[in-house]
């Protein structure tokens, strides 16, 4: 997997090492020399990955991942800090200046290409999740903003055997999160199937493997989104770099510093949040393309797709496909008389008892406006009539109550019935046949059930 990387340095000897490194690996590169031309570099060239340095004149690295990570369009972009300084204070004040990771000078080669694969696929889940969202911002369907997720008050599952350890570990935790330990894989899957917002797994637990525990979580579906956090000895590079290769987010060296425990665990906590957040406005944006906001039930756009494969069944020999139209009689009458805000109470009212007087199979559409459409899979023509006919006495048998009940409205329906042809029939004559049965139902007086034939 390729990505542009962003090298930042101002040392012209440590940008072209790093170049020519990259570069034979196949990742397309892109330098800056000082802070500011790296910030305007990754708004403009929204890179994969920026590698900065730290140690930098004027703006150091810590600025400038402070600034990329306060801004909404640069803020999703790993950043790993290269740096000389190896101290604790440097790899937390990094970390919570946003960092994902450190790198150390010289750099390890194996590390560097390691952690450079494991964020690029965190990056481009990100990214697709980013681009779906933004065309249901464009769509109207998506609002809010992220900039409110924070990294506390998470539920951490910590998978250890040494409980000494894990329980040194949820203590530290318990300050701003809610902790919860578990020594066995089995009980901690069950657990991980639940509200999780991290796992912290134990690389190096003598009762389990660690790592295979990382990559059950990883292709169970239930619990492959939450984010891993691993522990690992300081000196373990092969399982370091075995645990980024399974999809660990995130190594924590052995032994435990506390303060960038708290600080790699916030990262990880937001970093979900976002993501769920995404998947979220995603979810939402499907939902709201096939359903009808005012009634619930699906729409027109969905409804053709569901019924073209109907009817390509039916066609092929398969069983038969009907379909309902409905009209509200005199609709017109009721938003001229009471105002389209009651208009929308009889809707959604019918919509209630439309739902609640077809099966479980059938599919209730609102088509547009007072039109309604019920796809009857599996159906005879009799049959949709007798369903249609239960619908039409649910309506008219009892009035329906809208202004808080303050005004009782006596409200009928038109209904056509139609069902397929066989081979040759279409949709699109399905739903024409159905229509002049309305049609037919409105010019003989309304409030009745006309079936078409043919």
């Amino acid at each position: 997997m390729s990505a542009r990387i962003l090298v930042v340095d101002d040392i012209e000897s440590n940008v072209r090492l790093l170049e020519a490194k990259l570069s034979a690996e196949y990742y397309e590169v892109l330098t800056a020399s000082d802070g500011p031309t790296a910030l305007a570099m990754a708004a403009a060239e929204r890179p994969d990955i920026v590698l900065l340095d730290v140690m930098m004149p004027g703006m150091d690295g810590f600025q400038v991942c402070r600034r990329l990570k306060d801004d909404p369009e640069t803020r999703h972009i790993p950043v790993v800090l290269v740096t000389a300084l190896d101290g604790r204070a440097d790899r937390v004040a990094g970390l919570e200046a946003g960092a994902d990771d450190f790198l150390t000078k010289p750099i390890d080669d194996v590390m560097l290409f390691a952690r450079v694969r494991s964020l690029t696929r965190l990056k481009s889940v990100i990214d697709e999740l980013r681009d779906r969202e933004a065309s249901g911002r464009r769509m109207g369907v998506i609002a809010g903003a992220a900039s409110r997720l924070g990294g506390s008050g998470g539920r951490v599952l910590i998978v250890d055997d040494n409980l000494r350890q894990a329980e040194r570990v949820a203590s530290e935790l318990a300050v701003e999160h809610r902790p919860v330990v578990e020594s066995e894989p089995y009980k901690a899957v069950l657990t991980a199937r639940g509200p999780v917002d991290l796992a912290i797994v134990n690389a190096n637990a003598k009762a389990f493997d660690g790592l295979r525990f990382a990559a059950q979580l990883r292709s169970d579906e239930a619990t492959r989104n939450i984010p891993i956090l691993a522990v690992v000895d300081v000196d373990e590079r092969p399982k370091t770099v075995k645990a980024l290769e399974i999809g660990v987010n995130d190594i924590l060296a052995r032994p435990i510093d506390p303060g960038e425990l708290a600080a790699r665990v916030r990262t990880q906590i937001r970093r979900k949040r976002y993501t769920d957040y995404l998947r979220s406005n995603l979810d939402h944006s499907l939902e709201l393309a096939v359903t009808d906001q005012l009634t619930g039930l699906h729409n027109r756009r969905y409804m053709a797709g569901q019924l073209e494969a109907l009817m390509r069944r039916a066609c092929q020999g398969g069983e038969p496909v009907s379909l309902m139209v409905i009209d509200i009689d005199h609709f017109k009458k009721v938003n001229d008389s009471f105002g389209h805000d009651v208009g929308d109470e009889v809707l959604a009212e019918f919509a209630v008892r439309l739902a609640s007087n077809v099966r479980a199979i059938d599919l209730p559409v609102r088509h547009g406006g007072e039109e309604f459409v019920v796809v009857m899979p599996d159906t005879e023509l009799e049959d949709a009539r007798r369903i249609a006919e239960r619908i039409r006495l649910h309506v008219a048998g009892a009035p329906f109550r809208v202004m808080g009940g303050q005004e009782l409205l006596s409200v009928t329906i038109s209904v056509g019935c139609a069902t397929s042809m066989g081979a040759g029939d279409s949709a699109t004559a399905l739903l024409k046949r159905a229509d002049e049965a309305v049609y037919e139902a409105k010019s003989g007086g309304r409030n009745r059930v006309i079936a078409r034939a043919a």
